[in-house]
């Protein structure tokens, strides 16, 4: 794969991953939105069919990684470390431009997010934070336990992707070693989707399951400078967690899997 190739392909997967991600957050949670308060299984397929959509998309070009921990977790299993800057630099610059895409889809929606005349604080018609939208906010505020959560959340979506690399025959594209015209089920990609659900269902409930930094710190920044009515904070005092933790479960998991596998 092509430095281009492999750039285009994270931009281009992450920006789709997003657009979905953020896009399903924005239903739930926005105001005058069809899908308001559908709850967290809602979410979780969102998820799950946001990677299935970005993954499939961004395969051919740059083997649909979308995310650094993922990056990290190959690396480490496999020795190579010179194309790791451009796949998180594709991931990170697809992961804003995806918010950004969500947004303009909801456009009407976030400008809708004012104080209405009669509106009571606390109710169903009061103005909404958004930062859920766009990014990970933790439950309970416990620094340790939040990263513990984001650690282990990660392996648990890092191990299983290396393990579905080792099965050739479920991979995208031509099997390497076999004939011409011998290629993969393509059903990686779909396990790897419904991972990703069972991993929201499971282990998203304390920190709403970053496992991506890109998927959580470029949402962040670009919600910082939207200029969305009542957004709330963007909490940058939290914001090292969801990067820190996914990268050290995408680490542990890589090295793990090289030793044991």
């Amino acid at each position: 794969m092509s430095y281009g190739d492999i750039f285009l392909g994270g931009v281009i997967g992450t920006a789709i991953l997003i657009l979905f991600d953020a896009g399903v957050c924005a239903a739930v949670t926005l105001r005058f939105s069809k899908a308001r308060a559908s709850g967290w299984i809602v979410i979780a397929f969102g998820w799950g069919f946001a990677v299935l959509a970005g993954a499939y998309t961004a395969a051919p070009l740059s083997g649909g990684h979308l995310n650094p921990a993922v990056t990290v977790g190959i690396a480490v299993d496999t020795g190579t470390w010179d194309k790791v800057w451009v796949y998180l630099l594709g991931q990170m610059v697809g992961a804003m431009l995806g918010a950004v895409l969500a947004y303009l889809v909801y456009l009407a929606q976030f400008q809708a997010n004012v104080r209405e005349g009669g509106t009571r604080e606390g109710t169903a018609d009061e103005p909404t934070p958004t930062l859920g939208i766009f990014s990970t906010i933790p439950e309970i505020r416990n620094p340790v336990a939040n990263l513990i959560t984001e650690i282990v959340a990660t392996i648990a979506l890092v191990l299983p992707i290396l393990a579905f690399g080792r099965n050739t025959g479920i991979g995208i594209g031509r099997i390497p070693g076999e004939e011409a015209g011998v290629y993969g089920s393509g059903i990686s990609v779909l396990l790897v989707s419904f991972l990703v659900v069972g991993i929201g269902l499971s282990l998203g409930g304390p920190t709403g399951y970053a496992i991506n930094p890109a998927r959580d710190l470029g949402p962040r920044i670009v919600h910082t400078f939207l200029p969305i009515p009542n957004k709330g904070t963007s909490d940058w005092g939290y914001a090292w967690i969801p990067v820190v933790g996914p990268l050290a479960g995408g680490l542990l998991a890589g090295l793990v899997y090289h030793a044991a596998f």
